[in-house]
């Protein structure tokens, strides 16, 4: 048997890391060994955060590297490798109805903003399996381009290879560094300008920043700050990409823990993205959208981390069987057949270099240096919020009226809340994040946060929960501001009917007329209150709504002691959001408030 060994190739580099050693099973990633460790970390470990997924048992194996050397790039030249009896274990066909379920049945019934399910294209190798995936190294290095790891590791019992472009999560210096990269064009499919003004595309991407700016906000001392968007050109494909960047001082594995996995490969929210992958897929994902991690200390003893998403890669077993797993990611503008094809688009950089496909690549006929691409990219920002695209000084946002009061979010499975802890804070509150399952501490304030799934059933226990916490609350005279879920509850609890939204407001921004003030702001929702009339009496006094005039929907409400938002002021989307909260939270702040109460 072959001895355990990876080849790495970084983005830019002029050369191969071969790195030797011998490899390691772990249970968990508080197990990997710091130093210089590669760890090769399946999708089964988003258990460790409590989710859910379907068990596979792939195992957590880690190369403790014991040597490292460079290569030049021509020692590693294509090679020729045969591949059989190859095809998609779903078929297009089976592949668009579980698409058509997806956005039917979750999407469409606020079970989240967007999911990605994956499918994989099967086959043989002949001959060595490792020698076969050498080859594919030597072709990808050669064929593929814009990657950040083109990689091949052996670890005695499975063999991967790929040309991943997408950076999860890095530290260096102590700043911690995630990538989130969508939205896919196929070289010579038609026009770049034409994708990059598709609504799907951007709002794909706007999705999945907003997502990792969630883990950002976790794993960051001040959250994350926004850099882009770019391109990211490869040999067959054109995606676009933003670069997130804030100081953090975890330990590398929290790090790691925190940040499964990219909603690139999940979806948004990603708890309930994970009960959707396990519903709709029913089988595990081995490898795919987990991760390959680098974790090291540089030369003053500080960690260092360096973990690429497992994307455009292939595994092959000892016998021979080859997997390419590929997943397109659903939105509320997907449709079945533009899905399948995107499966069949991302499987084609690592068909090519196995020999499958018999492509070269295509040049796209604008580049990145284009005044017009540059244009249409920098607009991309116009509409969205400063608070994650600008750097400010400590202090500047703060509000005296909130300045050193206390608040506690309540999760409903949703971890925009970490964002929203990341504005309070800035507004000058105290913020403490609490889930749904938790007892609510004592707080001047208590924020209802947002969360997956149908307000109105009372036989889900988080919801029988949010509804009996916003009863005690409002009973107690608690001041309570909701967001989302938590206003769609409030509102029921005043007596306002809930609608399931025609077409879902799922990563959608609009100028809506708040109190009077025009604000942009950004929604993720299926479901909403509905009113006839601006003003309401409720059991619970008069209630002020601020509402589409068009169809009755409650975009936000104020009442004695609460206020909500059915959109996301902490979103990237919400332009205005900080300017919401400024506006609606000290006016809930102006009584001294009582003890706390517990959910």
């Amino acid at each position: 048997m072959q001895q355990p060994f990876a080849l790495l190739h970084r983005d830019g580099a002029d050369h191969v890391e071969v790195l030797t050693g011998d490899v390691v099973t772990v249970r968990t990633l508080a197990d990997i060994p710091i130093g210089p460790t590669l760890a090769l970390i399946p999708y089964r470990q988003i258990a460790e955060r409590g989710f859910e997924c379907v068990d596979d048992d792939v195992p957590l194996e880690c190369l403790l590297v014991r040597s490292v050397r460079e290569e030049p790039l021509s020692a590693f030249p294509p090679g020729p490798l045969t591949v059989n009896d190859g095809g998609f274990d779903l078929s297009d066909d089976e592949y668009g109805t579980i698409v058509e379920g997806v956005l039917r049945d979750e999407i469409g019934h606020g079970e989240g903003a967007n999911f990605v399910i994956h499918r994989v294209w099967t086959g043989t190798v002949d001959g060595d399996p490792v020698a076969a995936a050498r080859a594919a190294f030597g072709r990808l290095l050669t064929g593929e381009q814009g990657t950040y790891w083109t990689f091949l590791l052996h670890t005695g019992t499975r063999t991967l290879v790929g040309a991943t472009p997408e950076r999860h999560v890095s530290v260096t210096d102590g700043i911690t560094m995630m990538n989130p990269i969508s939205g896919t064009f196929r070289h010579g499919s038609g026009d770049l300008l034409d994708f990059l003004r598709d609504p799907k595309e951007i709002e794909e991407l706007y999705m999945v920043l907003d997502e990792e700016l969630k883990m950002m906000a976790t794993v960051a001392e001040h959250g994350g700050q926004v850099a882009g968007p770019y391109l990211k050109e490869m040999a067959h494909l054109t995606h676009t990409e933003y670069l997130l960047a804030g100081r953090g001082s975890l330990d590398v594995r929290d790090v790691l823990r925190e940040t499964m996995f990219a909603p690139t490969v999940t979806g948004s929210p990603i708890e309930n993205a994970c009960r959707v992958i396990a519903r709709h897929e029913r089988r595990g994902r081995r490898y795919y959208a987990g991760v390959l991690a680098l974790l090291d200390h540089d030369a003053d003893g500080r960690q260092t981390l360096d973990a690429p998403i497992l994307i455009r890669t292939a595994e092959i077993t000892p016998d021979g069987t080859l997997r390419v797993p590929v997943g397109a990611t659903l939105v509320r503008h997907s449709t079945p057949a533009g899905e399948v094809a995107e499966t069949h688009t991302k499987a084609a950089g690592v068909l090519a270099a196995l020999g499958v496909l018999d492509t070269k690549p295509v040049a796209v006929r604008e580049t990145a240096q284009s005044p017009e691409i540059e244009a249409l990219l920098a607009a991309r920002n116009d509409e969205l919020a400063r608070f994650w695209l600008d750097s400010r000084s400590p202090g500047a946002l703060v509000v005296p009226e909130l300045d050193g009061r206390t608040a506690v979010i309540v999760d409903g499975e949703d971890t925009f809340t970490a964002m929203l802890a990341h504005q309070l804070k800035a507004l000058g509150l105290t913020v403490t994040v609490q889930p749904w399952t938790a007892p609510v501490p004592a707080a001047d304030l208590v924020v209802v946060g947002p969360g997956p799934g149908d307000p109105s059933d009372r036989t889900d226990p988080k919801m029988a929960t949010l509804h009996a916490l916003i009863t005690s609350l409002l009973d107690a005279g608690r001041p309570v501001f909701a967001v989302c879920l938590g206003q769609q509850i409030l509102a029921s609890q005043l007596g306002l009917p809930l609608t399931r939204r025609d077409s879902p407001y799922q990563g959608l921004a609009r100028d809506v007329d708040l109190f009077g003030a025009t604000r942009r702001v950004g929604f993720y929702s299926s479901f909403a209150a509905v009113s006839s009339q601006p003003v309401v009496a409720t059991p619970r006094g008069e209630v002020i709504l601020a509402r589409d005039e068009s169809d009755g929907t409650v975009h936000a409400l104020r009442g004695t002691g609460f206020a909500g938002v059915q959109f996301h002021p902490e979103s990237v989307l919400s332009r205005d959001g900080v300017d919401v909260l400024r506006d609606m939270l000290p006016p809930l702040l102006s009584e001294v408030v009582s003890p706390a109460i517990s959910g």
